[in-house]
């Protein structure tokens, strides 16, 4: 499976504990619709990181970088739990350059997002109130959390294998969908129908017993 990375704004701070310094922060937030991933929403469902807390020897990155290690799960320099808000998570930031030149970043206020790296184990495709594609993420494996410099919420091409998946439906039509925020639209049509001509999109067709 593919790792997808997912990013938060304002949800990283860094505080001084016994002479060393801790980065806390949210690395997700529960149940709060993200911004459009190119053609639908995504939600964390409350209980998608009970398991993987428990099992994961998750790692604590700088930009997701395995050069910037900061810290991890079973050398206790990470500790991660899970609140009525999100997945909340503590470090202790290393002696080192990387650690040293992020407190000050993180006390300076120039870096304030968080993140987690994930592989998808449950899913779910529906539709918000107002009929827009959403993707709720039932269950869910940590690969790594951290803070990030740029905190962009972007969609991964592999959200939209997991649709095609549940839908039926052909991911390449899907991925140039998204590409036009026309998802809605893939996600709707049925068997042999097609776009209006009207439309400068090619035909939108689902999988179906070898008809193409």
């Amino acid at each position: 499976m593919t790792t997808e990375r997912r990013t938060f704004k304002g949800s990283v701070e860094v505080r001084s504990e016994s002479g060393s310094q801790v980065a806390v922060g949210y690395a997700a937030r529960f149940d709060a619709l993200s911004q459009n991933l190119g053609g639908f929403v995504e939600r964390i469902e409350p209980r998608a990181f009970n398991q993987t807390v428990v099992e994961a020897d998750v790692r604590a990155l700088f930009n997701h970088d395995a050069n910037f290690v900061l810290g991890r799960k079973s050398a206790g320099t990470l500790r991660m739990d899970v609140d009525e808000q999100g997945l909340r998570y503590e470090i202790d930031l290393p002696d080192t350059a990387t650690g040293r030149d992020l407190g000050v970043l993180l006390k300076r206020g120039d870096i304030s997002g968080s993140s987690f790296g994930f592989r998808v184990l449950d899913d779910e495709w529906g539709e918000t109130d107002d009929g827009f594609p959403l993707r709720t993420l039932k269950n869910v494996a940590l690969r790594d959390v951290g803070p990030v410099t740029f905190p962009a919420y972007t969609a991964a091409e592999s959200a939209l294998r997991s649709l095609a998946e549940a839908r039926s439906l052909d991911i390449d039509v899907l991925i140039e969908a998204a590409g036009r925020n026309e998802l809605r639209q893939a996600m709707t049509l049925t068997d042999h129908e097609e776009v209006t001509q009207a439309q400068p999109s090619p035909i939108f067709t689902r999988r179906s017993r070898g008809v193409a």
